[in-house]
């Protein structure tokens, strides 16, 4: 366990959470800011990248598990993610369409905020959300950050302009 809050806790995803994963990224509803749902290939390519993640810095997206049933039902962690020209610190987080709304999303990121902060030392953190992604910007604004600037990445043959939130220890 990376650590816990009221409702959940974070743990580091191991090849047997490939099927939890797969609700979340195979979902055409939950992944529409991606440009459509993962097939199996990507979703393995998806949770090997954390796993590397893990080895190299320590940290990247977790899983996300309901206390009161122990199924992991999103991911939330922190990655770092490219911003124009730069490297940053980013809290990315991505849940099961069932769990939506009912406030995981916004009390993971809220952790993975302190553990930034208070753990790796962090001056500060992000979040990077498509511009059409309204309920993920508005986790980021209950994580207490302030939209800052915009960006157009490119993926899936779209051009996808993001925003960038951010907030300061």
């Amino acid at each position: 366990m990376i650590f816990e809050t009221d409702r959940l806790y974070l743990r580091e995803m191991n090849r047997s959470d490939f099927k939890s994963l797969s609700k979340i990224l195979k979902d055409e509803e939950t992944m529409y800011a991606y440009e459509g749902a993962f097939s199996d290939i990507e979703v393995q390519e998806w949770l090997d990248k954390q796993i590397l993640r893990y080895q190299k810095w320590n940290f990247g997206l977790w899983a996300v598990i309901l206390k009161e049933t122990d199924e992991m039902i999103g991911q939330c962690g922190l990655s770092m993610q490219q911003w124009k020209e730069e490297e940053v610190l980013e809290i990315g987080y991505l849940f099961e369409r069932l769990y939506w709304h009912k406030g995981y999303a916004t009390e993971a990121a809220k952790a993975c905020k302190k553990y930034a902060f208070e753990i790796l030392k962090a001056d500060e953190v992000c979040s990077i959300i498509r511009d059409t992604n309204v309920a993920s910007q508005n986790v980021a604004i209950r994580n207490g950050m302030t939209m800052t600037d915009t960006w157009t990445k490119y993926y899936k043959g779209v051009d996808m302009p993001h925003y960038r939130y951010i907030v300061y220890r």
